[in-house]
C-alpha cells in the first residue's frame, strides 16, 4: 500500500575510515513513527562518508518502493546534507557518483528535505550500520533485528573494497582542508615505571615525566605554527602535559574531553601484567583475545573505541582545517590509530607507545585519512 509521506534515517560508517564498513536506513510514517522498511548492508572496505552516502540511496530507494510522495531524510552526517542540499561541494571524485545517483532518486518523489540530527537521533540507522560494519569486519552477513527488519531489510555479505569509492592512498589531498590531529601520551607515572595498568587511577607524573612534557610540548611547537585547541583526558597526568603544551603554544586554554580517559582495568588497576597472569589467567586470556571482553569490573575495548571515536568526530566537526593537540593514554590513543591505519585488532598489542611519545594523523572533510607519524620521541633523547 502506498503512503503519502514518509522519514528516512540513514548512516553509514566504517571501522578505520576507510575499512570494513556498512550502513542502515529506517523508513518511518511520520505520524505514528512505525518503522515501514529497513535496509542494511556490509559494502566491504569504504570510507564513513561513501558508507553514509550508500545508507541516503538505500533509504530513498526503500520509501520509492512504498510509493511515497513526501520524504524527509534525517542523517547525522554534515557533510552529506550539505552537500545534498547544494551549499557544500562534493569535492572527492568518489562521492560524485554517489550523490548523482541520490539526486537522481530525489527526482523521484514529490518533495525531499534533508535534514541534520544528532547522533543520538539517528540511533536505529546507526545501530543497522554498526552491525553491518561488524558483518564487514568479519566477513558475515550482518543479522536482522526486529518485525521490520525480517519483513523489508536487504542485507549483502561484503564483497570487498568497491575502486570506484575508495580513495587512493596515493591521490594528491589539500593538507590546508584537513584537521590535524597532534596525539600524545601523556610523560611518565610511578605506575609507568613499574609496568603497572594505569587506568581511571589518577596518579601524578614523576620529575622526569614533567620533564618529558617539557621536551614535548618543544617538539609540538614546532610541529605547529598555530595550534586551535589543546584538549585532554581529565586526568591529572594528562592534564599536566597539556597545560605544558599549552603553554608553548600561546596558550590555548587547555580543554578536557571524558571521552579521552584511559580503559577502566577494573580489578586489574595497579596490577603488573605477571600479577593479572597469576590472579586472572583465564579472564587475562579472554581479554587478549578479543576487544569485546573486559577486565572483571572493567571495560572493554570496544566500549573505549567507542568512546574516542567520539571526541575524534566531535574534533574533526569543531575545527575543520585545523591543528588540535590531543593529550591521552595508551589505549585510546592505539584505538584511534588503529581506526586511522585499518588495522586489525591485534595492531593494539603489537604497537608500543612510549610516555610522552607523538603521533600525528590528518583528518580530511571526505572522510580520508593520513597518518603522518607514530611514537615520534625524538625529543626525549635528552631526557
Amino acid at each position: 500500500m502506498a503512503v503519502r509521506a514518509v522519514v528516512i534515517e540513514a548512516d553509514g560508517g566504517s571501522r578505520g575510515n576507510p575499512g570494513p564498513a556498512g550502513y542502515g536506513a529506517v523508513v518511518r510514517d511520520p505520524e505514528t513513527g512505525e518503522v515501514l522498511a529497513e535496509r542494511s548492508e556490509s559494502i566491504g572496505t569504504a570510507t564513513n562518508n561513501v558508507a553514509e552516502y550508500r545508507g541516503l540511496i538505500a533509504g530513498l530507494e526503500a520509501a520509492a518502493e512504498l510509493g511515497a510522495a513526501e520524504v524527509e531524510a534525517r542523517m547525522d552526517s554534515k557533510l552529506v546534507v550539505e552537500q545534498m542540499c547544494g551549499r557544500w561541494q562534493i569535492k572527492h571524485p568518489g562521492l560524485r557518483p554517489l550523490a548523482a545517483q541520490a539526486a537522481g532518486l530525489v527526482s523521484r518523489f514529490t518533495a525531499v528535505r534533508f535534514t541534520w540530527v544528532p547522533r543520538e537521533r539517528n540511533r536505529h540507522a546507526d545501530a543497522l550500520a554498526n552491525a553491518a560494519m561488524d558483518a564487514a569486519a568479519s566477513g558475515a552477513a550482518p543479522a536482522s533485528a526486529g518485525k521490520a527488519a525480517a519483513r523489508e531489510a536487504t542485507v549483502v555479505r561484503a564483497t570487498g573494497t568497491d575502486p570506484a569509492t575508495t580513495p587512493a592512498s596515493w591521490e594528491p589531498r589539500p593538507t590546508e582542508e584537513a584537521t590535524r590531529l597532534i596525539l600524545v601520551r601523556h610523560g611518565e607515572t610511578e605506575r609507568t615505571v613499574q609496568k603497572r595498568y594505569s587506568g581511571r587511577g589518577d596518579v601524578p607524573l614523576t620529575e622526569r615525566g614533567r620533564a618529558q612534557a617539557r621536551a614535548t610540548a618543544a617538539r609540538v611547537a614546532a610541529l605547529a605554527p598555530s595550534v586551535a585547541a589543546v584538549v585532554s583526558s581529565p586526568l591529572s597526568r594528562c592534564t599536566a602535559t597539556a597545560e605544558a603544551v599549552a603553554a608553548q603554544v600561546g596558550n590555548p586554554p587547555v580543554r578536557t574531553d571524558d571521552d579521552l580517559i584511559e580503559c577502566d582495568f577494573g580489578v586489574w588497576e595497579g596490577h603488573t601484567f605477571a600479577e593479572v597472569r597469576e590472579g586472572w589467567a583465564a579472564e587475562l586470556d579472554a581479554w587478549l583475545a578479543s576487544t569485546r571482553v573486559a577486565p572483571p569490573k572493567g571495560e572493554s575495548f570496544v566500549t573505549v573505541a567507542e568512546r574516542t571515536g567520539r571526541a575524534v568526530d566531535r574534533l574533526r566537526s569543531a575545527y575543520p582545517g585545523e591543528t588540535v593537540v590531543v593529550v591521552s593514554h595508551v589505549s585510546p590513543i592505539k584505538l584511534v590509530l588503529r581506526d586511522a591505519l585499518a588495522a586489525g585488532d591485534a595492531f593494539l598489542h603489537r604497537l608500543y607507545l612510549d610516555t610522552a611519545g607523538i603521533s600525528v594523523l590528518d583528518l580530511y572533510p571526505d572522510g580520508g585519512v593520513a597518518v603522518r607519524s607514530v611514537n615520534d620521541t625524538s625529543h626525549l633523547t635528552d631526557v
